[in-house]
């Protein structure tokens, strides 16, 4: 579903923009219980865009055919914007100007998505349309405000999706869904036909599930809106990362995960890796930026949410989220003077800020401090929401440009991501240090079990085709015990997937750690496994660590294809335990207690 493969299959001609869209609409329909969608276009409203794609050059319209979604507090022309409050719903009459930018280039809407209320929130718990799910796991929040959008990407609905951001509500959601969130300086996205919630701060935002796809996105949609009165010119800064580029990394005890270890171990990992990508790290101080963020909610700034629908919210008759209510009801107790003292305060975290941010080429953060269930949030809606904007509400404060790039799961399999931030104007060099990071670091796109595309090579890059795919299907997986000898080799995990029918599953004696053996027999099951990109230089290592009766020969997949993988030598079955049954060599596991 990203760009370029789309692209390249229209331009084959081995798919049309017609099937694609009726296929995206099946995968909605039957993701109803997400809650990730508010409006879903019909087939009639969508033959419009479609049609005009006859009159479009492919190679001129870099989103031809590309399907998105649409947060629906963002005008999409002839459907109603309800912010997720029915009562302030209106069908606006021209598309945002962010929105006609994308469909001149080509791009299919496909509808609205769901959000917190108002885009008041980090969850996606906030809305009459109900709480939208996780993509991998629906007892666990989507993120907010931009949730709907987030859900949609990650799960292959749509290519790209659009949310806003003002305290985090474009990287969030990606970090909690394993996708990229792309949050511009402020005003390189017009915000004419947006919904405000704070209009000095909002961006209109990307959510995607390649870099790539982001590039081309940004790209396409920084066009200058003479009417919006915070829209600025696409003057990008040319600055390029150099050899041992600088990552600012914050300092130990800044770091609040509000009891979340995992995520601990995988921001210092995912610091690790970025080193490996080219990176020099430099300890920060983060306090700073930290003391800055609390002028967003505790300071005046809440008196712009309350501007934009405030009145709207005091009128008895109008039914709105209780939370969304309170919070914006609480502007009422703000002065002039709380408003200059916050602009006094904020000036002069802005100048400490700058000057920090001003040794470094970027500054890396976790994405947010803890991932919660969503039975979790309705009980304590405000005080977990504020947990989660821990590393994401001085952002745009501070006119910084940001970007959320996924880095690993938990051992419950969620996933985890981090922020790279930087000056405003400076949205091309995260995209660089995105690419490289992610050029060793395929963390796969989204919840669809599908790896990231090849990143092409260059001075800042690695190839994908540089690496050895090997199935594992025991104590390599991931989470399990030998799995360090991937890991410690750079390996990138590219698909979990079965082999084909034809296998038969064994526990071999011995061990610990416990080991399993593959037989390729006529009639057999499918059996979990992970296909492994090794570096080619690591290859010869791991392989010479492999003890016998296994060894690496090749392996069908549940897709007919052959790759590398353990098989195991007749004579090591003797002893060996049939285990076919679990299929799965974590449920074998498990079930020795």
């Amino acid at each position: 579903m990203n760009i370029a493969a789309l692209r390249e299959a229209y331009i084959n001609k081995t798919l049309s923009p017609d099937i694609l869209i009726k296929q995206c609409l099946e995968k909605i329909k039957s993701a109803q219980s997400s809650n990730a969608w508010i409006t879903v276009l019909s087939e009639d409203q969508l033959k419009p865009y479609l049609d005009a794609l006859s009159s479009k050059n492919i190679e001129d319209s870099p989103l031809w055919g590309i399907p998105f979604a649409v947060k629906d507090n963002i005008d999409l022309k002839g459907i109603p914007t309800t912010a997720a409050c029915p009562d302030f719903a209106y069908t606006p009459s021209e598309h945002a100007f962010v929105i006609q930018q994308l469909i001149d280039a080509g791009a299919i809407p496909m509808g609205k998505t769901n959000l917190d209320q108002f885009a008041t929130g980090l969850v996606g718990t906030r809305s009459p349309y109900g709480a939208v799910t996780n993509a991998f796991d629906a007892e666990y929040i989507s993120g907010g405000s931009s949730s709907g959008s987030s859900f949609a990407v990650a799960t292959g609905q749509v290519s790209f999706a659009l949310g806003t951001d003002t305290a985090g509500s474009g990287r969030v959601p990606a970090a909690l869904n394993n996708i990229i969130g792309t949050k511009p300086s402020i005003g390189l996205l017009s915000c004419r036909g947006v919904v405000p919630a704070c209009k000095s701060l909002d961006c209109v935002t990307f959510f995607t599930t390649t870099q790539d796809d982001a590039d081309t996105l940004l790209d396409t949609a920084s066009v200058y809106d003479s009417e919006d009165t915070y829209s600025r010119p696409a003057d990008f800064s040319t600055r390029k990362i150099t050899d041992n580029f600088k990552i600012g990394v914050p300092r130990d005890e800044d770091l609040e995960f509000f009891g979340n270890t995992e995520y601990l171990n995988l921001f210092k990992q995912a610091c690790k890796q970025l080193e490996q990508a080219g990176a020099e790290l430099v300890s920060i101080d983060l306090s700073i930026f930290l003391k800055a963020a609390t002028l967003l909610y505790n300071g005046p700034w809440v008196a712009e949410r309350y501007h934009a629908v405030g009145n709207f919210i005091e009128d008895s008759t109008h039914q709105c989220d209780k939370t969304v209510s309170t919070i914006i009801k609480s502007a009422n107790t703000k002065t002039a003077i709380d408003a200059f003292d916050g602009f006094y305060k904020l000036t002069n975290f802005k100048k400490q800020c700058d000057e920090i941010l001003a040794a470094v080429d970027s500054i890396v953060m976790p994405t947010t401090s803890n991932h919660y269930k969503i039975s979790e949030l309705q009980a304590n809606p405000i005080g977990l929401n504020s947990n989660m904007g821990y590393y994401t509400n001085f952002i745009n404060l501070l006119d910084y440009s940001a970007l959320a790039i996924p880095a690993g799961f938990t051992s419950q399999q969620l996933p985890f991501g981090i922020t790279l931030f930087a000056n405003k104007l400076e949205d091309k060099l995260l995209q660089q240090i995105s690419q490289c990071y992610l050029a060793v670091n395929n963390w796969g796109m989204g919840a669809t079990n599908n790896p990231m595309p090849n990143i092409s090579e260059d001075e800042h890059t690695l190839s994908i085709d540089s690496y050895i795919s090997v199935a594992v299907c025991g104590a390599h997986l991931e989470g399990m015990p030998l799995n360090h000898q991937l890991s410690e080799r750079n390996a990138i995990l590219l698909e979990s997937t079965t082999t084909s029918n034809n296998y038969q599953f064994y526990a071999l004696a011995g061990g610990p750690p416990f080991r399993p053996g593959l037989k390729r027999v006529d009639q057999g099951e499918s059996i979990l496994i992970e296909i492994w990109a090794v570096p080619e230089e690591h290859f010869g290592s791991f392989v010479a660590g492999i003890p016998a009766p296994l060894g690496i020969g090749k392996l069908e997949t549940i897709n007919g294809d052959w790759v590398s993988g353990f098989i195991c030598e007749d004579y090591g079955l003797e002893g060996a335990r049939d285990i076919t049954a679990f299929k799965d060599w974590r449920e074998y596991i498990k079930s020795l207690g």
